[in-house]
Formats: C-alpha cells, structure tokens, sequence
C-alpha cells in the first residue's frame, strides 16, 4: 500500500495532522500501536488556547467542545497570605483560554476521521523504517498479527516521546536537552464542582494546583517526592494537604468529592532537533516534552502539525521544499520560547529540595512582583493564552 504521508500516533499531533491534510485533499494513513479504547481514554491536560480552539473551529471539529467546555479568563496565583489575579482579556485584548479535557479532543477528532473515511489503523505496532533519507521512506508494522508494508513521500512522527520515530534518526544527527525535576506532581480526579478559578499555590510546604474539568469533574494536583509512593496518599491525606497549601484551612472552598483516578507525574523538559531527518519530521512529544506547569504540551503539539502542514501543502501541491525546509527552525523558536515559559512558571511555584533561604527569598519576591505588576501578569498572560504562530 502506497500513501503520500505516513502518520504514526493517534494523538493531538498526528490526529489535527491528518484533518489539515484531509482538508487539503492530501492523502494520508494515520497507524497507532495501541488501541482506540487507549487512545480516547487516556487523560492528559486540558486547557486549550486560543489557537487550538481556533483550529478546531476552522476544521469543523468544535460542535461538542462549544456545548461542554468552559471557558477561563483568569488564573491565580496564591503565595504567603496574598492573591495573585492575572485577567486575560484585559491584559491580552481579549483571548481566553479553553477547558476540555486532552481525552475528549481525542475522541472528536477520531470520530471525525472516521466518519470522513480517513484510514486509521489502531493496534498497528510499527517494527520498522527503512529508507527515510530517499524519496520513498517504508514502513513495516503489524495488525492482527500479520506484518503490513506501507511505502509514502513523507513520514510524520507524531508516536509520542517512547515512540519509534525519533529512535529512527541515525546517531549523530540529533542534539537533546534533557533536564529532570527533582519532584513529581500526585494528581487526582474527583467527582467535586471545581473552585471559581484555575489556582496555582507556592505554598512553605510546595506547590499545588487546582484545575477544573468540567463542571462536576475537579483535577488537582500537590507537589511530591520524585519517588513517591503514590499507596502512601490516602484520599484523606491528600485532601488535607490539598486545603493547606491552597490557604482553605477552614476547608470552605474546595470541595471534596470521590477520587477516581490518582496518579504521579514526573516533571521534566526533553527537546530533541532537528525535528527533520530526509523525509521523516518529527511533531508534538516525539520532539519534545515541556514541564505540565505552562499547560502546553498539547498546545505546542498542534503548532507543530500547523506548520508542516503549511509545508506538506506546498510541498504535494508546488513540489516546493522552502517550507518544509524550514520546518525545524521554525517549530523551534516557538518550542524554545515555550520550554522558558513552563520552566519559568516551574520554578516560581515549586519547593526545591536544596533552596537555600536566599534563593526563597528571591522566589517570594518575583511572586511580589507579579502581585504589584501589571506588565508582569501581562507576561504571564501572554504565553498562557497562547503566543502566535510564527510561520511566514
């Protein structure tokens, strides 16, 4: 079987890719290792910026994201007795941020593509690329225990960061930048109406974070050893921990409902380019993992499919290569800005085990900052709601 792109992972990345391909009558086969059950319930982020809601209603994928989202003009920041209120319409004329979970844009955009014939093959388990520096790349995967042969002009890596794409990349060609946090986050779901707004903590005891799902669904999360033992945090542990690091000792604002689901994250940064090797370009977390303070893992992921397929447009349409030539340095600054944001925001929120009384100091002080600041909140702000997209 022959197609003219290859996407492997049927997530944010190579889903949005194969509907702005379909929209530019490009053909594509999209192949995901696990299965559709795994893909539509694996829960991730879910605040959306501008631009994504934008694409996703230029692609005419937004019907039940507008009748059950909701939509955030504001984030807090609480810190030693004092509110930080940083309003996004006022400081960036006018955007906001969505809230819809990771899961459910998953869930539309498969819909979607099925229901417009696209191929998409889950339980595919790609075991091979072979010639990525021609002009007919090929793959070898396996579905229902048989192995299949697709060849294609190009190859998307949309697999994610334990995908098989970057691996691909002979030795030598990539550079990686890898940093590890020395803390994890413990989060949980909870059957629980979430508080008026997202609210993040740098609390003497670490940070915390309440975010909100929907209207009857709470996301929450504390700042924990790397090696937590998540069998250690009771429901009633973490609730507690919860109240005091939000500054609701009286427990009156947060409420507590069931948990269901509890879990702990690693907190790292990972950026690996270029994000081009012949044919195959690599998109979202195959390329690049940002700290879950900035909310922009699946953000920066749609980015990226919006330039390649600026690229891949021109590129089956004109046999022009100027855009996809580019592709990797443009994605990049866009990627290096976003790793600054999240490691900022990381850094002013958290404990670290070795902060000296100085360095805390320094860190209440930036929080200080932002409290009498406007031009600070509208920092803040601006990369929250989303930069630009920059691709000429």
């Amino acid at each position: 079987m022959h197609t003219q792109v290859a996407i492997i992972g049927a997530g944010p990345a190579g889903l949005f890719l194969s509907h702005l391909l379909y929209r530019e009558g490009i053909e594509c086969v999209v192949l995901e290792a696990r299965s559709r059950a795994y893909a539509e319930d694996r829960v991730r982020a879910g605040v959306l910026e501008q631009g994504t809601v934008d694409l996703m209603h230029e692609l005419g994928l937004d019907q039940r994201l507008r009748r059950e989202c909701m939509v955030d003009e504001a984030i807090d920041i609480r810190f030693a007795g004092k509110l930080i209120h940083i309003h996004f319409p006022e400081l960036t004329a006018g955007k906001v941020v969505t809230i819809y979970g990771q899961q459910e844009v998953v869930k539309d955009l498969i819909a979607a593509r099925i229901a417009d014939g696209g191929p998409i093959a889950f339980e595919a388990e790609v075991t091979g690329l072979a010639g990525l520096d021609g002009d007919r790349p090929t793959i070898r995967y396996i579905k229902d225990g048989t192995e299949h042969t697709l060849t294609c002009d190009v190859v998307a890596g949309c697999d994610g960061f334990h995908g098989v794409c970057r691996p691909a990349i002979p030795a030598g060609v990539l550079t990686t930048y890898d940093h590890i946090f020395p803390f994890g986050w413990l989060g949980i779901l909870s059957e629980s109406p979430p508080i008026r707004e997202m609210t993040y903590a740098n609390h003497d005891r670490g940070f915390a974070l309440c975010s909100r799902r929907s209207t009857k669904i709470s996301r929450h999360y504390v700042q924990v050893a790397p090696d937590e033992d998540v069998a250690n945090w009771s429901d009633d542990r973490f609730w507690n921990e919860l109240h005091i690091r939000m500054q609701d000792e009286d427990k009156s604002e947060i409420v507590e409902g069931k948990i269901f689901q509890k879990g702990i994250t690693p907190v790292r940064a990972f950026v690996a380019g270029p994000m081009r090797y012949g044919r195959l370009f690599l998109a979202g977390d195959a390329a690049h993992i940002v700290p879950p303070t900035g909310a922009k893992g699946l953000n920066l992921a749609v980015t990226d499919v919006r330039v390649l397929a600026r690229g891949l447009t021109a590129f089956f349409r004109d046999n022009s290569m100027a855009r996809l030539d580019r592709y990797s340095d443009t994605c990049m600054r866009r990627i290096w800005k976003v790793v600054r944001y999240s490691w900022h925001m990381t850094s002013l929120l958290h404990r670290f085990p070795a902060q000296s009384p100085f360095e805390r100091n320094i860190q209440l002080a930036e929080l200080d900052y932002l409290f009498t600041s406007a031009a600070g909140r509208r920092t803040i702000a601006e990369n929250y709601v989303g930069l630009p997209l920059e691709d000429d």
